[in-house]
């Protein structure tokens, strides 16, 4: 079985059997670099049979910086990723490489499934996401159940700003647990990234919820960035 891309170019956030999330970053440099390794990315993979090895599905997301790439994957379970790596990574890498050069691979990690979402009006189906809000909050270790708690609060502020009538662009959000303890990762969807810009803006969200959020025990910093949903790839029937 090839690869085969998605319509919408969105992974399948809803699908059965994830046991594990990979997210890399990638720097690429310019709008147009990014455009031409999302295209050679689409080539290396479309060319070669799928790995059968417990890839569920390959998304790349382009950065609205103008510079980076995210990569977002689902696997069945951790192993399979590193199955995948010993038998397969380096050959389309390569060629990817090739064609673009001086890619600069920033960052993997890896994450549990979906440890808890939320989803506007209990189902989104339908509704495409104008952009993807990556929000990345780091620990300074795992300790025990902050990062629960911490995505809790986030959750504790999204209902308050519900109950204030402060509504959002926001489609859906889907928070993982980073397997090395460090780092919660948030994949939310927005109507647009005006939307989140407007949101983040917000006066209310100064308050004391808010306050809880960003300045949780154990928290240490984050990032917030945004991508275009570009390419999602899984294994053709």
């Amino acid at each position: 079985m090839n690869a085969v891309a998605h319509p919408d170019a969105r992974p399948d956030l809803h699908r059965p059997g994830v046991g594990a999330v990979l997210v890399s970053t990638w720097r690429v440099g310019t709008p147009e670099r990014q455009r031409a390794a999302v295209e050679a990315i689409r080539t290396a993979w479309e060319r070669r049979e799928w790995p059968d090895l417990g890839l569920l599905s390959y998304s790349v997301h382009i950065g609205t910086d103008g510079d980076t790439l995210l990569h977002y994957s689902q696997w069945t379970g951790q192993s399979a990723y590193d199955d995948f790596v010993r038998a397969y990574r380096d050959d389309r890498n390569a060629e990817i490489d090739a064609a673009v050069p001086g890619i600069e691979r920033v960052e993997l990690r890896r994450y549990a499934p979906v440890h808890r979402s939320a989803v506007r009006g209990g189902t989104g189906a339908g509704e495409l996401p104008g952009v993807v809000v990556v929000v990345e909050a780091d620990f300074d270790g795992p300790g025990e159940g902050r990062r629960e708690a911490w995505v809790d609060a986030v959750f504790a502020a999204l209902d308050e700003d519900t109950a204030a009538g402060r509504v959002s662009g926001g489609i859906s959000g889907r928070f993982h647990l980073s397997v090395d303890g460090g780092r919660v990762l948030n994949y939310a969807e927005w109507e647009s990234e005006r939307a989140h810009e407007e949101w983040l803006a917000d006066d209310g969200r100064q308050g004391e919820a808010w306050q809880r959020v960003h300045h949780h025990p154990g928290l240490t910093g984050g990032r917030v960035r945004r991508y275009t949903p570009a390419l999602t790839l899984s294994a053709g029937v």
